[in-house]
């Protein structure tokens, strides 16, 4: 069977130059002078306690921390390595579907550099999340899908289930892809694609992939429901349709924009482009019921490349089509994604030292930002959750060094959020910490870890509030980071001593889940 495109596309030359380019960017830069982002902390914390999921997330990304951390270390290099990867794959897949859908090396290679040039994609493969493995395995469930539309072989349906199911284990946002594929099937081919075993064959081995995340759910309350219940109502900051759908541009990149809503017309509009019309439908889909669901702008970012696909073939029909004296619209597009990408590029990812950082974005009159309801300072909350975890590591290491030979070894560290907690683990393999514990999200599923609740560190809170569980509770620091998260700043840091009551009686009113 022949792909279409694939008798002038240079064999895997192109594709493979474009993703090697867009690894190696992220490689050479994932070791950057910001430090490690607050998320990563986390994750690396859950690789320490592998399971079959956690309260805000299932369990492949913290899998792959594991066999990241296992195979090169703990370094920034290494723990980023895996999603520098998945960007060259995302790179990819996305020229091999471009030319799936029919299109040649021009639409081939301009949807590869709007994939690799779009701010929101920067951003995300640029550090540890489960982001990252999002984009990819979103990215190759659409291949599946094209191939199955271009060829006609319902057997492409196991790679798709196949393909869906590991996107599950990595964020349950896999189901929003389904949905909308659904939805485009329906809408453009009515009930007949869903009477083929191998649709149906397809959904049970994703949902057989999906299993054991389930049962865990089951087994242990449903936390992640209770999570994005508790994120929806009190942490997320609200956002208007009109105001979801005009940030998309800032994550695709204007360029891409043009480009993403000229493939939603010639799926919609152009008779040759009819047959990718379940695309088309599927991102309309999916739009919908993230404005709904009150979903973060940057939920929708998996769906990208494939207007990026459809849009490049689009832009290459175009193009071919209509020739004006003097325009050159095809190598004019591919420079404007290029420029405008170098440009957006130090908004998504830290590359330029914190001064510089600042003084380019107020040159730009990008005002610092946050999709959460949190007060920020001179840069946005991607930026500020790098800053300051080492400091802090190593200002609770010099309290507990302080404390006397005995309580040295029955203390343990107290942190309000993941990020806190995450920062001491990590940091103990160059530092002499404790173990620390918290009451936000998984670590409180971990429990205690063997704290008896004699010698506590606690980092931040209200010294009454800790009065109220402890004999004594004495302030021995104070806490302070230039340009992180204000609620991070001047952060009290305590020593409580002989916990009122059992540890075990304490631990059920620590929990957050947000």
């Amino acid at each position: 069977m022949t792909m279409p495109g694939q008798g002038d596309r240079r064999s895997l030359i192109v594709p493979g130059i474009l993703a090697a380019a867009t690894t190696l960017f992220h490689v050479a830069t994932s070791s950057d002078r910001w430090g490690i982002f607050r998320d990563e902390l986390y994750y690396v914390a859950c690789s320490n306690h592998l399971d079959f999921g956690y309260v805000d997330h299932p369990p492949l990304v913290a899998l792959l921390t594991w066999f990241a951390r296992a195979l090169f270390g703990d370094s920034l290099v290494s723990l980023r390595l895996f999603p520098a990867l998945a960007a060259g794959g995302t790179v990819f897949l996305t020229i091999l579907i471009a030319r799936r859908m029919g299109g040649g090396m021009y639409a081939g290679e301009l949807a590869g550099l709007l994939t690799a040039f779009a701010p929101v994609y920067i951003a995300n493969f640029g550090f540890l999340s489960m982001n990252a493995f999002d984009i990819l395995l979103w990215t190759a469930a659409v291949w599946s899908v094209v191939a199955l539309i271009a060829s006609g072989d319902p057997r492409f349906w196991v790679a798709f289930g196949v393909i869906a199911g590991i996107g599950l284990q990595n964020k349950i946002s896999m189901l929003f892809l389904g949905f909308g594929l659904v939805v485009g099937m329906l809408l453009s081919s009515g009930w007949r694609p869903f009477l083929n075993r191998w649709f149906w064959l397809a959904g049970a081995i994703a949902g057989g992939l999906f299993l054991p995340h389930l049962i865990w759910q089951i087994r242990n309350g449903w936390p992640t429901l209770e999570f994005m219940r508790n994120a929806t109502q009190q942490k997320n900051l609200p956002i208007s349709p009109v105001e979801f759908l005009v940030e998309q541009v800032m994550l695709m990149g204007p360029v891409a924009a043009i480009v993403a809503l000229a493939g939603l017309a010639y799926c919609f509009v152009s008779r040759e482009g009819r047959r990718w019309r379940p695309l088309g439908w599927a991102f309309a889909a999916i739009t919908v019921v993230l404005i709904l669901q009150r979903g973060k702008p940057y939920y929708l970012s998996p769906a990208y490349t494939m207007l990026f696909a459809v849009g490049a073939v689009a832009v290459e029909r175009f193009t071919d089509e209509v020739r004006w004296p003097g325009l050159r619209l095809g190598a004019n597009t591919m420079g404007l994604v290029i420029v405008t990408g170098f440009f957006m590029a130090p908004l998504a990812k830290p590359l330029l030292p914190v001064e510089t950082h600042v003084r380019y974005t107020e040159m730009l009159g990008v005002a610092p930002g946050t999709d959460e309801r949190k007060e920020v300072g001179r840069v946005s909350q991607f930026f500020a959750d790098r800053l300051g975890w080492r400091e802090l590591a190593a200002l609770v290491a010099q309290v507990h060094a302080a404390l006397p030979a005995p309580d040295r070894e029955r203390a343990c560290v107290y942190g309000n959020n993941y990020g806190q907690a995450g920062a001491i683990d990590y940091f103990r393999s160059e530092l002499p910490l404790p173990p620390a514990i918290s009451g936000h999200n998984s670590y409180w599923l971990w429990g205690p870890n063997g704290c008896s609740g004699e010698v506590v560190i606690i980092i931040g809170g209200e010294r009454e509030d800790h009065e109220a569980s402890f004999a004594t509770v004495e302030q021995v620091a104070l806490y302070t980071c230039e340009d992180c998260m204000p609620y991070e700043d001047d952060k009290a840091i305590f020593v409580a001593r002989g916990l009122r009551t059992s540890i075990a009686e304490v631990w059920p009113h620590a929990k957050h889940y947000d």
